[in-house]
């Protein structure tokens, strides 16, 4: 099974619309079984907020099913848990190793290479962010199953 976790600054906006994402493309590959998707933030912010409502708007509008997710913070037991770490940009970059010091198995990445994915909480543009989003859960879907990560 491949484990992967997406991780943005509170976890309510990017990383989970992305983990509802690559759960629904998974979905619609019929890959299912063969994949675990959670998601996280750097911060402690907003550890138990749910998905903030314009990022549950955006998903609605593209027919991508949710649930009630508890935002959390990355913990050091994730490093080991998961596969593959993506995150939104460098900041999130940046501010994850405060967290996981050490990627000794080069499992941390940006969700999109050399591109951040706009922060919506200050933006506004969910539609956008949705986009990107999207694009990249693709690209790592396709990178998973051809073994090109």
């Amino acid at each position: 099974m491949k484990k992967i976790l997406f991780v943005c600054h509170g976890n309510i906006c990017r990383s989970p619309m992305a983990e509802f994402i690559m759960k629904d493309l998974v979905k619609k590959e019929g890959l299912s079984d063969q994949y675990y998707i959670d998601s996280a933030a750097t911060s402690q912010e907003e550890i138990g907020n749910d998905l903030y409502p314009p990022a549950k708007a955006v998903l609605k509008k593209h027919h991508i099913p949710f649930e009630y997710h508890p935002a959390r913070q990355v913990k050091k037991k994730d490093y080991a848990l998961f596969d593959l770490i993506l995150v939104m940009d460098p900041n999130n970059q940046r501010n994850i190793k405060r967290i996981l010091p050490q990627n000794p198995e080069h499992k941390i990445h940006l969700l999109l290479d050399n591109e951040s994915i706009a922060d919506p909480w200050y933006t506004g543009d969910f539609e956008k962010s949705y986009e990107q989003i999207r694009q990249g859960c693709e690209i790592w879907l396709e990178r998973l199953e051809n073994s090109f990560v």
